[in-house]
């Protein structure tokens, strides 16, 4: 169960780099312009926002490969908790799926974690 976990909280850093590169270098580009349905004008204005997006998800990729590195319980509890928090928050104020890309997988995650330290 704990390499189950693991692989599950990897999977939510990983998604957390790739919003990151997304967020920070390519927001306004053709990619993220298509990624975030945002028009030319959209991502021009905004790009500053969204580096600053982009950094705050790096950190929270951090903390979950810092919590992994480590093995402590408490560090990939609290970075989980951390994702949730920002994808519920996301889905309420930005865009619904957030919702299912972001808050979702970090919720099974958080699960897994929990049966795993249950079972050691």
């Amino acid at each position: 169960m704990k390499i189950i976990a693991a692989i599950f909280v990897l999977f939510v850093a990983l998604s957390h780099v790739g919003i990151l590169v997304l967020e920070m270098f390519y927001w306004d580009h053709d990619v993220g312009r298509k990624v975030f349905s945002m028009t030319v004008e959209q991502s021009a204005m905004s790009k500053v926002l969204a580096m600053n997006q982009g950094l705050y998800n790096g950190f929270l990729a951090a903390g979950l490969f810092w919590g992994l590195i480590s093995k402590r319980f408490d560090v990939k509890v609290f970075f989980l908790i951390c994702v949730i928090t920002a994808g519920v928050f996301g889905a309420a104020t930005a865009k619904g799926t957030i919702l299912f890309t972001q808050a979702m997988p970090a919720a099974i995650a958080l699960i897994a974690v929990y049966l795993a330290n249950r079972n050691a």
